[in-house]
């Protein structure tokens, strides 16, 4: 998980379509904290800051105090509402962490060694059916990224969750299948023989006919795939 972030928070007394735009007139975007068993908190936080933290490209994805009444409230981000047409922040939602608690969070994933897959150095090319995996943490154990090793990866293989070694704390939250995460595909102009030259007694095998994988059909990547291209 990205090391915490800090935002100072007033708390309101008023909710409602007209104090919130009286809040923003002033610079300040209406808030709430909600979760861990709690009253909901409706809080309003400085716009400059609050942009200032979602530029970093992470805000999401991490752990978030909130300085309220001189007291600390561990949150995580679960919303960011903005505006259509300004794209200024509207409205914020946080997810209160309670003290051993889980949470169930979206993980981006990232791909290692990529140089050392001797399909990719043929010229394949890795296809993502997931960029971020869905997990249940620890609410103290949120993982910043998943890294994933392609070391010895060829054209053909797959990448299913089962292969990954999650970090302490974490689990997938879909258990009911092995899903897929990448495959090693090749582009129509691979060739199985280097240089476009097939030794002796061998066919030439154009990229099309090479199996996207080599464990049968993956139903729930194609079907990954569809949902992506609706």
């Amino acid at each position: 998980m990205s090391d915490a972030l800090t935002l100072p928070a007033e708390t309101r007394e008023r909710a409602g379509k007209g104090a919130s735009r009286a809040l923003r007139r002033e610079g300040r975007i209406p808030a709430v904290i909600y979760g861990g068993k709690e009253e909901p908190t409706m809080i309003h936080v400085e716009e400059k800051e609050l942009v200032k933290q979602l530029m970093t490209g992470h805000f999401m994805n991490s752990i978030v105090e909130i300085e309220l009444g001189g007291k600390k409230v561990k949150t995580l981000p679960k919303d960011v509402s903005l505006h259509p047409v300004t794209d200024r922040p509207e409205h914020a939602d946080f997810f209160r962490l309670a003290k051993g608690g889980k949470i169930e969070v979206s993980v981006p994933v990232v791909f290692l060694n990529e140089e050392d897959s001797p399909g990719l150095k043929k010229g394949g090319v890795l296809n993502v059916v997931r960029h971020e995996l869905e997990l249940v943490c620890d609410n103290d154990k949120i993982p910043g990224e998943i890294e994933i090793d392609v070391t010895g990866k060829e054209v053909g293989d797959s990448i299913h969750i089962s292969e990954v070694t999650l970090p302490e704390g974490s689990e997938s939250a879909i258990t009911d299948r092995d899903f897929t995460i990448a495959t090693l595909v090749a582009p129509s102009a691979l060739k199985k023989a280097e240089g476009d030259t097939t030794q002796e007694g061998e066919e030439e095998v154009d990229a099309d006919d090479v199996p996207a994988t080599e464990q049968g059909a993956d139903e729930d990547a194609e079907q990954e795939q569809e949902d992506k291209s609706e």
